[in-house]
């Protein structure tokens, strides 16, 4: 008797469903698009419990005809292409006719629909893909679908569901870039009562991007640009210096009105903006692409995420000469932080007061922090004095540790803004200045933390940081331990904190908020995470230590307990022997 069986309908339409809907943000998305292609000026969700077990989404779109209201829960039912030829020239968001089939599988379904000519609208109700109920109802013209139980019959994927506010954060990060492009449509959207979007329809689509983004219009450059002879147009947005995010969580591509993800185009954007961005923060942009239908594949992903696009190489090359030319010629200069008018700082709210330890001596120049990278073909040290070197490693003695090494060494100068020289009995010794500093910053943040005596800054005027819609969902539930680090935060608005005081240690305190709240699983990081992150965010690059500087920070990094590696695992040291020197230029020994 053979192996081989056929799967009956009923777990193939769930492994369906499983490509297609992984989390309530998938399904969300199938309807968004599906309601835009029925070119609605309105779209409403309401969620409960992050969608898990309520969803509802009303569009004012064009509707659906009473005869088609079953066949779109019929596996591969579709409007959009009739025969192989469409494949290739596909204009619309959605295509293959999976989303309510997958969406109806896994779910109890009630979709309601009316067109403009029809004088009542009809009701369909699936549970599990099997129609339960089909009538008549009185309504407005467009479609409702409500989704209740979202994964009730397969509960292995149900079980993988994260915390309502994970899952929220997915949600807004499907609905923000469908709000990027459809300006002129107005998106709203609830959770448990409360308002998380509501966007009114925008002329001018750089509103529409200011305010979904919460980003100042000012630090917006708009630019077009045509290439008839490619038959290709692109428009850009992109956020200048003075918008810096500590991830790339505000970086949309769009082709052809739909928002994509590739690797070579995103590469080519950030590159361009090493320009005028430090290591380790990344910008805003949103690129919008128009060119041939036959030029791009949307069908390579089962959830359209990734596009393969013709002459890819050239247009990332245009992008990168694009944005460049942008940044160089439109963008403003940094700006200082935004302050609260002198009228707000009396309604401000109570906040808690750290105690503050007397700054040290004068005489001691506090350390600059920058950002560099490691060196390479070296041998590395551990704490301990370990030299490693290839596969070999061998043990110094006291006398010989790189501690004792670094501590009588003799500072002869720094190289290209980014390691310091310093000149030991025999062997040259580099600090990387950056990683040097950020474990100092590091350790004493650290052990601040832990004896509950936080250095802090107490801010004159609180600083506005204006944060993003998912940027603010995540803080509601991390500001108490932004708190346990110094960082004390209140709501000014529901788009804005307000930061009232920082550790001293930390020069970009927004940085370091926004660095932290990047974090997965923020609320339950520890005390070292937290802040190996915000020493991480808080530091500047392309400084030139003076001598004296130079000297502070190798006397602060030898008082470290681990002073031979940054927070991050890179070392902060290294040595090149007098022998491997001679070696180079073929001297005998």
């Amino acid at each position: 008797m053979g192996k081989i069986l056929i799967l009956p309908p009923e777990i193939i339409s769930k492994i369906a469903a499983g490509e297609v809907i992984e989390r309530p943000a998938s399904a969300i998305k199938e309807l968004i698009e599906n309601a835009l292609d029925a070119r609605a000026k309105s779209i409403d969700i309401e969620l409960k419990q992050a969608g898990k077990t309520f969803i509802h989404m009303k569009d004012s779109g064009t509707g659906i005809e009473a005869d088609d209201l079953e066949k779109m829960f019929f596996r591969h039912a579709t409007s959009k292409i009739t025969t192989l030829e469409d494949l290739y020239t596909i204009n619309s968001l959605g295509f293959r006719g999976e989303a309510l089939y997958s969406i109806a599988s896994i779910s109890d379904l009630t979709l309601r629909s009316k067109t403009e000519t029809q004088e009542t609208g009809w009701e369909i109700h699936l549970r599990g893909g099997k129609k339960l109920d089909l009538r008549p109802i009185n309504m407005s013209q467009g479609t409702e679908v409500e989704i209740r139980e979202l994964f009730f019959n397969t509960p292995a994927r149900k079980k993988f569901l994260k915390s309502n506010v994970a899952e929220l954060h997915q949600i807004l990060n499907v609905i923000i870039p469908y709000t990027l492009l459809y300006n002129h449509c107005r998106f709203s959207l609830k959770h448990n009562t409360r308002t998380l979007l509501d966007l009114i329809p925008e002329d001018k689509r750089i509103n529409r991007v200011s305010r979904a983004l919460n980003l100042n219009r000012e630090y917006i450059i708009e630019k077009d640009a045509q290439f008839p002879q490619e038959n290709i147009s692109i428009k850009l947005f992109l956020g200048d210096i003075n918008i810096r995010r500590a991830k790339r969580d505000l970086q949309f591509i769009f082709i052809n009105n739909r928002p994509v993800q590739n690797r070579s185009l995103n590469y080519s954007l950030n590159q361009a903006y090493k320009l005028i961005l430090p290591s380790q923060t990344y910008p805003f942009f949103l690129v919008d692409i128009h060119l041939p239908v036959q030029n791009i594949d949307v069908n390579i992903h089962p959830t359209k995420r990734e596009v393969k696009i013709k002459n890819e190489r050239k247009i990332a090359s245009l992008l990168h000469y694009l944005c460049e030319q942008a940044l160089m010629r439109s963008g403003k200069p940094k700006q200082a932080y935004q302050l609260l008018p002198e009228t707000a700082r009396k309604n401000l709210p109570d906040y808690t007061i750290f105690p503050v330890k007397s700054p040290g001596s004068v005489n001691e120049l506090p350390p600059k922090q920058y950002i560099l990278s490691p060196g390479e073909n070296t041998s590395f040290f551990d704490k301990k004095g370990t030299v490693s070197s290839g596969n070999d490693s061998y043990l110094l003695n006291e006398k010989d540790s790189l501690k004792n090494k670094l501590s009588f060494a003799r500072y002869i100068g720094i190289f290209i803004r980014k390691y310091l020289l310093f000149e030991g009995e025999n062997s040259l010794l580099l600090i990387d200045q950056h990683a040097a500093q950020e474990r100092i910053t590091y350790e004493k943040l650290r052990q601040q933390i832990e004896q509950e005596r936080i250095e802090i800054q107490h801010l004159l005027s609180p600083v506005l940081i204006r944060m993003s819609p998912q940027e603010i969902l995540i803080w509601e539930t991390a500001k108490d331990k932004l708190q346990t680090i110094g960082l004390n935060t209140t709501l000014w608005d529901k788009e804005t904190i307000a930061l009232h005081a920082c550790p001293q240690l930390i020069t970009n305190p927004e940085l370091a908020i926004r660095g932290i709240l990047g974090e997965k699983n923020v609320e339950l990081c520890d005390i070292e995470t937290l802040a190996r992150r915000a020493c991480k965010q808080s530091l500047t690059t392309g400084y030139k230590m003076e001598k004296t500087q130079a000297e502070y920070l190798r006397r602060e990094l030898i008082k470290c307990k681990d002073p031979f590696t940054c927070p991050h695992g890179r070392p902060t040291v290294i040595e090149i022997q007098e022998k491997a020197l001679d070696k180079q230029f073929l001297r005998k020994t």
